[in-house]
């Protein structure tokens, strides 16, 4: 009875990486769509871009390779044992741009609630309407 439980327990631990960026996407998109406080759904924003991230390192991931240095006495033309460096490149200016993001946001954030009191998206419609 035990051994039927070890297969479904192996198959979740050996995509544990896909299933947190699955659960970290949905909490952002969940916190984007249902908050009603603006600070709380750029809180969503950041964790849904920390999952996109997450996702493309993780499908840049290649198991047995090693980093893209050349050593010596390396074969020239062997791709297949170094990671491409690519994806981490993009993804260090994907976290930049999302820092960016997040920074202007949270001025925009701060602009709304100097002018209508509040960060309730209800409340700040309610106030911009009169």
């Amino acid at each position: 009875m035990l051994g039927q439980y070890y297969h479904l327990l192996d198959y979740l631990a050996s995509y544990m990486s896909w299933w947190l960026i699955g659960v970290l996407f949905l909490i952002g998109l969940y916190g984007i769509m249902v908050k009603e406080n603006l600070l709380k759904k750029i809180m969503a924003l950041n964790v849904m871009q920390v999952a996109v991230i997450l996702f493309f390192l993780n499908v840049a991931q290649k198991s047995g390779a090693t980093l893209a240095v050349l050593f010596p006495g390396a074969k020239a033309g062997a791709v297949d044992v170094y990671v491409n460096p690519l994806p981490h490149a993009l993804m260090l200016t994907a976290i930049v741009v999302s820092l960016a993001v997040i920074g202007v946001a949270m001025a925009l954030v701060i602009q709304v609630y100097r002018c209508y009191g509040s960060l309730e998206e209800p409340e700040v419609l309610r106030r911009m309407r009169k």
